[in-house]
């Protein structure tokens, strides 16, 4: 299984990249974001993992204009900078994950793992998801409400369809977190409130009916009341 990890502080690259090694990957190395574009722009990997600040273009940068190529390599952002402004940010740009410097190896190749392994599984079948007048197309990813199309971020269309296949039931921050993006729950930010009230404003404000409902202390559930 191919990588391309890119980091532009030479010992943290080497040992990262050793680690991985030594757990069966193949790993392609970048010191900053130029190199690391072009790399992934002309090879296919399973994953990619970036710091956030490197030479060049930074990650977020790079992020983003990976994701204009159409490219859905799952990406993997590391970074010294942990507010929910900038995982936001991060995760907005089209990362699949984040995880805040310092960190242990371990928690890195869990990361890897899920989000390798997420990466490989394909799904081929078009679907549509329905709830009240709200319609969500697998395939095509796009969102309708009373015929009305709702632009999502890649992060809030993942979290409406997993609300919509849970309807009815309540579903937990750490829920969310581990099942909708494959991340552990970290109870020091509000990333999972953020993007909820991201996604209620666009899905429910202009309407009159709410579909997106808090259950206090315990978490979020799509439903009519």
């Amino acid at each position: 299984m191919k990588l391309l990890l890119i980091e532009d502080e030479p010992k943290t690259l080497q040992s990262i990249k050793q680690g991985l090694e030594e757990n069966g990957y193949e790993v392609d190395i970048a010191y900053d974001g130029l190199i690391g574009r072009q790399l992934a722009r002309n090879n296919t990997y399973q994953l990619i993992i970036s710091d956030i600040i490197i030479p060049g273009i930074n990650g977020i940068e790079l992020c983003r204009e990976i994701r204009t190529w159409g490219d859905e390599t799952p990406i993997l952002m590391l970074t010294a900078l942990g507010t929910t402004d900038d995982k936001v940010t991060g995760l907005d740009a089209g990362a699949d994950d984040y995880l805040v410097k310092p960190f242990e190896f371990k928690e890195l190749l869990a990361r890897v793992r899920a989000l390798t392994k997420r990466g490989s599984t394909v799904s081929h079948t078009a679907q549509v998801l329905r709830f009240a007048d709200l319609e969500v197309s697998l395939d095509a990813k796009t969102v309708h409400r009373s015929g009305n199309k709702i632009n999502l971020t890649a992060r809030e269309f993942n979290l409406l369809v997993y609300l919509i296949r849970n309807q009815g039931r309540v579903i937990s921050k750490v829920e969310i977190a581990e099942q909708v993006w494959d991340i552990g729950f970290d109870t020091g930010t509000n990333v999972i409130e953020v993007y909820v009230n991201y996604l209620r404003k666009k899905i429910d404000k202009d309407y009159p009916v709410k579909l997106i409902h808090t259950q206090f202390g315990m978490g979020y559930v799509l439903k009519i009341e």
